[in-house]
């Protein structure tokens, strides 16, 4: 899974991918209700707009793309 996740970081750029071993990063795991590995967070602007948890490449590669199509906003919308 660890290759799969790298490549969809080299396949959306504009996107900032995070590996976070919540052993390693106390309070994490209870901080975001991280109960199974693998759990992956979908965040934008400090929100979670969505969460999968365990190793299904194909629904991580689905979700991650519909988030990739989330607009961004600019500088001037944050303002």
């Amino acid at each position: 899974m660890a290759g799969f996740f790298e490549n969809l970081a080299l396949k959306y750029p504009h996107i900032l991918f995070l590996l976070v071993d919540v052993d390693e990063v106390k309070g994490v795991k209870d901080k975001m209700d991280v109960k199974a590995m693998p759990t992956f967070l979908l965040m934008k602007d400090n929100v979670q707009v969505d969460k999968i948890v365990g190793a299904n490449a194909d629904e991580l590669q689905k979700r991650v793309a519909a988030f990739a199509q989330m607009p961004r906003q600019s500088a001037q919308d944050q303002a």
